[in-house]
């Protein structure tokens, strides 16, 4: 297979870690609705629900995202759990349009964290400070 990385911009590694920082700090807010009760909703989520233990998924999930963490295994699992949600709360709603199910936020999420789970998570993440550490590179 050819090699890519010459196609990569020179702002490629600062928008892995942007993407991956501000995804996590969006997606960590759902998890604070829903363990908290805070930001716009009312009452903390039941933690025994599928909707609590999404919420618990969303906060420490997104808090070891945005650390860079373990953030492939991170990042697979959110991807999975976002095309769970999506298939089982707005899938059917309606099975073609995402903007008629109220659904393109979840599906958005699951590509967005598999794109991070195929390409790490950055430079600037606690893994890519770890690996520098292990290579000799700080």
């Amino acid at each position: 297979m050819a090699n890519v990385e010459p196609l990569r911009g020179p702002m490629a590694g600062l928008t892995l870690n942007l993407l991956r920082i501000v995804s996590a700090w969006l997606f960590m807010a759902h998890g604070l609705q829903k363990v908290f009760g805070i930001l716009g909703r009312d009452a903390p989520a039941d933690l025994s629900t599928l909707s609590g233990v999404a919420g618990i998924f969303e906060l420490v999930g997104g808090a070891l995202l945005l650390l860079g963490i373990r953030t492939r295994t991170v990042a697979f699992i959110l991807s999975g759990q976002m095309a769970v949600a999506y298939f089982l709360r707005h899938f059917p709603r309606d099975p073609v349009w995402p903007i008629l199910n109220r659904g393109e936020l979840a599906a958005l999420y699951s590509f967005i964290f598999l794109f991070i789970a195929f390409n790490g998570g950055g430079e600037f993440s606690v893994d890519g400070w770890l690996r520098r550490r292990r290579h000799g590179g700080d």
